[in-house]
């Protein structure tokens, strides 16, 4: 490879990161899965230079890989165990420290009903709330049409909604705990 392919692999690493090892922590279970995730996502990206978009578009590129990569670690877990993937309990309680002390049971409480809902809905709403993704954005990472994704968010939503009300767990517009920030317009 020349130069170039080298400087910009390290733009695009150094620019994404974090927000790529971010998505990683918020879907494995532990911090080694999130680190092997980010490492195998960059050897693709490193292998698959030529294919790497510019610009903001490697971000959303790289986002596809590590949900491809996560689904290939998910498989071969399920393959060992039969126990259903859910969010590391540590970043849990590394988010639930971040509320005010009369926050925290609502917090777990919604942490809860979260983690209760399918992988796909909860990608979905991650997407929106955790990588402040578009809908433009996510149709992108999950490779299919703007209105596709809509529809599911929309979907998604009434779901989390729906159990959040069956948990006695109902809020105002207001109240933050339970709000997935809207971010920029879907």
């Amino acid at each position: 490879m020349d130069d170039n392919h080298h400087i910009r692999f390290e733009k695009v690493y150094l620019d994404t990161y974090e927000q790529i090892l971010g998505y990683a922590i918020r879907r494995c279970d532990c911090a080694q899965d999130a680190a092997d995730v980010v490492a195998e996502t960059f050897e693709i990206a490193w292998r698959r230079i030529e294919d790497l978009p510019a610009g903001g578009e490697a971000r959303l590129w790289l986002y596809g890989v590590a949900r491809n990569v996560l689904a290939g670690h998910r498989r071969g877990r399920l393959r060992h165990r039969s126990r259903h993937t859910t969010l590391d309990e540590d970043v849990v309680a590394f988010y639930a420290r971040t509320a005010p002390s009369d926050e925290r049971l609502e917090f777990t409480q919604v942490a809860d009903v979260f983690r209760g809902l399918s992988d796909d809905d909860r990608e979905l709403l991650s997407l929106v709330a955790w990588e402040g993704l578009d809908a433009a954005e996510i149709a992108r990472v999950l490779g299919c049409s703007r209105n596709a994704v809509r529809i599911r968010l929309h979907r998604a939503r009434k779901r989390f909604a729906h159990r959040l009300a069956a948990a006695d767990l109902t809020f105002t517009p207001m109240t933050r705990t339970a709000q997935i920030p809207a971010g920029r317009p879907l």
